[in-house]
C-alpha cells in the first residue's frame, strides 16, 4: 500500500501527463514543440506521435540527469567537497539530506515513469508502416528500457517505493493504494518486462546538434545484466553483459576494450612525460561501433532553459562560479591511486616498475592525473577582472553539457563482477590483467574450471577480432586489461597477480572482487557508479561495514561518526519527509 509519506508525489500528475510528455527535449529535439495534447481518450497511434512522445520523455530525462552522477559520487568514497559546497551537496555527503534538499526529489522520477506508463499504456504496438513495418517497436522497447532505468535509481536511492505500472491520468488514480516494491521485487518485475526486448534494436532519429540520438537510449542487454546483477543471478548477468558486447554492432560483432591508456613515454627515463589517449575519450559523443560512450543523457545549452547541467560548474572551475569549483578528488582516491605498481616496457626490451619518488601525480595508476588536474600559486591564470585565481581544477570527464551515464569500461567491470561471483574469478581476474581472447581462455580459464567448460565456451572471444596488446604495439591490437590503462603493461606486471589463497575458491572470490571493486574507482571515479558499486557488494556480502568503513575513510582517516551512521543500513536511503 503507498504510505502517506509518498502521496504527494502523484499530486498533478494527471492534468499534465501528456503536456509533460509532449515537452520537447530542448537543444536535440524539438524546439518549437511547445504544443500539448490532453491525455484522456489520446491513443498514440501515428509515427509522429512516436517522436513527440519520445521527446517528452527525454525532457524529463533531463531532470535526473545530475543527481544520478551527484548521488553516486557525492555519498561514496572518491569525492571530497571544497569550502564552496551548497549545503545541499553538504547533506548528501554527510548523510543527512532533508525532504526540501533540491537532489531529494522523487516525484522526478515518477514524471519519468507516468510518462513511460502512459507511452507503454496507449501506443498502437500492432500499427505498421507502408513497408509493413512495426512503428512502434523499437520506441516501445526503449520506454520499457527508460522505465526500468528509471525505478531501478529510485529504489537503489529510496529503499522501498510505491510500484505503478499503469498511468495516472486523473485525480481519482493518484489517490489509489499503491502497493510497495524492494529492490529485488523491482528486478524481478523488469527482468520479465524486459527480456522479450533484448534484441530490439534501439531508435535513431539521425544526429541531433552533431550528437546521434542512439546515444539517448539505455541498452537493453545492459540493464537486464544489472538486474541480474543487483538480484544476485550471476551467471545470467555474465551473459546479458556478454551478448551486448557480442552484439553491439550486429550478430557476431566484436566490442573488444581497445589499448586507450594513460603511460609514461617509452624513452622517458626520467619518468615525467606521459601519452594519453584515454581522456580524450570523455570527449567524443559520437556513436561509432567500437565508441567508448554507450549512453547519455542530453543537456540543454543555455542556463535558462531549465535542463542545463551543473555538472561542469561543479566539478571545474569555471567563470560561471567564480572559480570556485564544489567538488574535488578525495583522499582515497589519491591515496589507491598511489597505492599502484605501474610496469613500463623499456627500450632495453624489459619490464620493470616504476621507481618509488616520483611527484605524487605520476605516482601509480596514471589515470587520476589524466581525469583532475590542478594548479595553484603565483602560475596561475589572470581573471578579466585583473584579479589573479588562486585555484584552477579541470576534470576531463566533465567538458560536455550532456551527462554521461554509461560508457565500455563499465560493462567490462560489471561482467567481470559477475563472472567472478558466478565462481570464476580466474575469468574475472583476466578481464583486468591482460584483457581476454580465445587463446587466454584455453590457457587461463577453462584448465581451472572443467565442469563449466560448456557454460563458459558460450564466451567466444575469437583472437581474430580480439587482438591482445604486446610490447610491439601494433595498430590491430585492440584488447588489453582494464587495469592496463592506467597501470602500464598489466599483462607483465609481477606486482599484479591472481590470488591464490591457497586454492580456497571463496577467498579467492573475495580477493578479485576487492581488486575489481578498486578497479572500478580507478577507472570509473566521478562517473556516479561508485556508491552503488559499493552497496552492491555490502549487500551481497551482508557486511554494512564495507561501505561504510570505505566511505567513512573518504578523507584519509577514519570518521567514527559517519561509521557509526553507515554502519545501519537504514541510512543509506533517502527519506522523503523529515
Amino acid at each position: 500500500m503507498i504510505t502517506k509519506a509518498y502521496q504527494y508525489l502523484f499530486a498533478g500528475l494527471a492534468s499534465c501527463v501528456m503536456g509533460a510528455m509532449l515537452t520537447a527535449c530542448s537543444d536535440f529535439l524539438y524546439e518549437d514543440s511547445d504544443q500539448y495534447i490532453y491525455a484522456e481518450d489520446h491513443a498514440l497511434d501515428s509515427d509522429a506521435d512516436t517522436l513527440w512522445a519520445m521527446a517528452g520523455i527525454m525532457n524529463k530525462m533531463q531532470v535526473l540527469a545530475d543527481r544520478t552522477i551527484l548521488l553516486g559520487e557525492v555519498r561514496a568514497d572518491l569525492v571530497d567537497l571544497t569550502d564552496h559546497a551548497s549545503a545541499d551537496l553538504r547533506q548528501m555527503a554527510n548523510f543527512s539530506v532533508t525532504a526540501d534538499n533540491q537532489y531529494n526529489r522523487p516525484r522526478d522520477y515518477y514524471a519519468v515513469i507516468n510518462n513511460c506508463n502512459f507511452f507503454i499504456a496507449r501506443a498502437d504496438t500492432a500499427l505498421r508502416d507502408n513497408r509493413h513495418e512495426l512503428i512502434f517497436r523499437k520506441e516501445y522497447a526503449a520506454v520499457k528500457a527508460f522505465r526500468a532505468w528509471t525505478y531501478l535509481q529510485l529504489v537503489l536511492n529510496y529503499g522501498r517505493v510505491p510500484f505503478i505500472t499503469e498511468p495516472v491520468l486523473s485525480q481519482a488514480d493518484s489517490e489509489r493504494d499503491f502497493p510497495m516494491a524492494d529492490l529485488s521485487e523491482v528486478c524481478r518485475y523488469f527482468i520479465a518486462d524486459l527480456t522479450p526486448y533484448a534484441n530490439v534494436e534501439t531508435p535513431g532519429y539521425a544526429s541531433i546538434r552533431n550528437t546521434d540520438s542512439k546515444l539517448f537510449y539505455y541498452p537493453v542487454y545492459v540493464l537486464l545484466g544489472d538486474l541480474y546483477l543487483w538480484s544476485g543471478q550471476y551467471r545470467q548477468a555474465a551473459e546479458s553483459y556478454y551478448r551486448y558486447i557480442a552484439t553491439r554492432g550486429g550478430t557476431n560483432s566484436a566490442y573488444p576494450l581497445t589499448t586507450n591508456a594513460v603511460r609514461f613515454m617509452n624513452n622517458d627515463s626520467r619518468w615525467m612525460s606521459t601519452q594519453d589517449s584515454w581522456s580524450v575519450m570523455f570527449q567524443s559523443e559520437v556513436n561509432m561501433q567500437n565508441g567508448e560512450l554507450i549512453t547519455m543523457i542530453p543537456g540543454d545549452s543555455i542556463p535558462s532553459e531549465g535542463n542545463y547541467s551543473q555538472l561542469r560548474d561543479l566539478f571545474n572551475t569555471t567563470e560561471n562560479n567564480e572559480y570556485q569549483s564544489s567538488l574535488q578528488p578525495s583522499q582515497a582516491i589519491r591515496s589507491l591511486s598511489a597505492a599502484q605498481k605501474y610496469c613500463q616496457f623499456t627500450s632495453g626490451g624489459e619490464y620493470i616498475l616504476a621507481p618509488e619518488g616520483l611527484k605524487a601525480e605520476l605516482t601509480g595508476d596514471l589515470r587520476l592525473q589524466a581525469a583532475y588536474a590542478e594548479a595553484t600559486g603565483s602560475d596561475l591564470l589572470i581573471r578579466q577582472d585583473g584579479k589573479r585565481i588562486d585555484h584552477y581544477a579541470v576534470f576531463s570527464k566533465y567538458q560536455t553539457r550532456n551527462v554521461h551515464i554509461l560508457r565500455r569500461a563499465a560493462v567490462y567491470l560489471r561482467l567481470a563482477e559477475a563472472l567472478n561471483r558466478a565462481g570464476f574469478p580466474r575469468f574475472a581476474f583476466q578481464i583486468l590483467k591482460q584483457g581476454v581472447n580465445n587463446s587466454v581462455m584455453e590457457t587461463e580459464v577453462l584448465p581451472y574450471y572443467p565442469a563449466d567448460e560448456a557454460w563458459l565456451r558460450t564466451f567466444n572471444f575469437p583472437n581474430t577480432q580480439y587482438i591482445l596488446e604486446t610490447s610491439a604495439g601494433q595498430a590491430t591490437e585492440n584488447t588489453m586489461g582494464i587495469h592496463s590503462r592506467g597501470s602500464g603493461f598489466s599483462a607483465q606486471n609481477p606486482a599484479y597477480l591472481f590470488p591464490e589463497a591457497d586454492g580456497d575458491l571463496t577467498s579467492q572470490i573475495e580477493q578479485v572482487e576487492d581488486l575489481i571493486v578498486d578497479e572500478e574507482a580507478l577507472e570509473l571515479a566521478f562517473e556516479g557508479y561508485r556508491f552503488y558499486d559499493l552497496m552492491r557488494v555490502a549487500l551481497r556480502r551482508a557486511d554494512a561495514s564495507y561501505l561504510a568503513r570505505r566511505v567513512a575513510s573518504r578523507k584519509g582517516s577514519l570518521d567514527p561518526e559517519l561509521l557509526h551512521k553507515l554502519s545501519d543500513t537504514k541510512n543509506w536511503y533517502l527519506r522523503v519527509e523529515n
